[in-house]
């Protein structure tokens, strides 16, 4: 396959996977760039700037293809130290970063001079205007059925990619509500030049969670998630579980929820542990609605193979089907 996306960043199919805290370790960062994809590590999985240099030369050791860091900077009253993880991605000679957030144009500019290619993740149209103002050399949009906090403002990647692609001049990337070739087809067919995916990856061999999650994904529906966080302004869409529920029924009391109401519920060491223990109650478990499309856990490399091939059938019948 052949897209701006592919030339820019040196990858055979135009097939991203999501920066995903815990899940985005060298793994399956090299397993999905092995496949043909761009795999990325997820800067702030690591506990330091130094552990990220590690786990970038760890992957290293198992992939030569290209592959990328994601760095998400949120607003926190003890932010992580950025500048030091900036640091290690211009230094390393990686080709790509995913930005995230609230990033200070400074770095945007070292990543720049350090020859790094930036993908900024947004969720909406206005916020990838700024970032194009800003210098990046790719968007990734994320529809409402996305995983993880897909924004306010509630537009289905339907809508999200053909608006995106109208108003930016860079490419773009579709997130959210992609698992499998006939998505991708989609998401082409709307105008994107490649696809970026997190829950579809989770259920790999390579991902370095336990089965008991892998399979708790494949037993879901597409109904089977919820929204979080709507009454802080901070959304989040996560798998429906006890936690999930019960941050719900902490959310909807009369008089509402502060961040402090149900900090024990939603802290990341927690839902780390769900992931590692295979116990899918056990704390958040962050997914999109694709877990209707998902029922098996193939490796990385049989994954793409089928959705290329998926991909073009589908293209295929399509064109087929509107002929005269």
């Amino acid at each position: 396959m052949r897209t701006r996306i592919t030339e820019m960043l040196g990858i055979r199919y135009p097939i991203i996977q999501g920066g995903m805290q815990w899940v985005g370790r060298a793994e399956l960062a090299s397993a999905v760039s092995n496949a043909g994809g761009l795999g990325l590590l997820t800067g702030l999985t690591q506990p330091t700037p130094d552990a990220l240099a590690r786990e970038i030369a760890r992957c290293r050791t198992m992939t030569d293809a290209p592959f990328g860091v994601n760095l998400t900077m949120l607003p926190s009253a003890s932010p992580p130290p950025y500048a030091e993880y900036v640091d290690v991605v211009t230094s390393s000679g990686l080709p790509v970063v995913e930005t995230a957030g609230n990033v200070p144009q400074e770095y945007f500019d070292r990543f720049r001079a350090a020859g790094v290619k930036i993908v900024h993740k947004c969720t909406a149209v206005r916020h990838a205007l700024s970032a194009q103002r800003r210098g990046v050399d790719a968007v990734s949009i994320d529809g409402f059925e996305a995983a993880g906090h897909p924004g306010e403002d509630d537009v289905p990647g339907l809508l999200l990619i053909p608006i995106a692609v109208r108003a930016l001049d860079l490419p773009v990337i579709a997130s959210g509500g992609i698992a499998d070739g006939r998505g991708m087809a989609a998401a082409l067919a709307l105008g994107a030049e490649g696809v970026n995916m997190g829950t579809r990856f989770c259920a790999t061999l390579e991902a370095p969670i336990h089965d008991g999650i892998k399979r708790a994904l494949c037993n879901a529906s597409e109904r089977d998630t919820l929204l979080i966080f709507r009454s802080l302004r901070n959304t989040g869409r996560v798998l429906k579980n006890a936690v999930s529920e019960e941050v719900l029924s902490i959310e909807r009391r009369a008089g509402g929820a502060t961040y402090d109401d149900i900090r024990h519920l939603v802290a990341g060491a927690r839902g780390r542990a769900g992931l590692e223990s295979g116990d899918p109650d056990a704390g958040l478990v962050w997914a999109s609605q694709t877990v209707g499309l998902i029922d098996d856990i193939p490796s990385c490399a049989q994954l793409l193979e089928t959705m290329v091939a998926d991909c073009r059938a589908a293209l295929r019948d399509a064109l087929e089907r509107v002929q005269p």
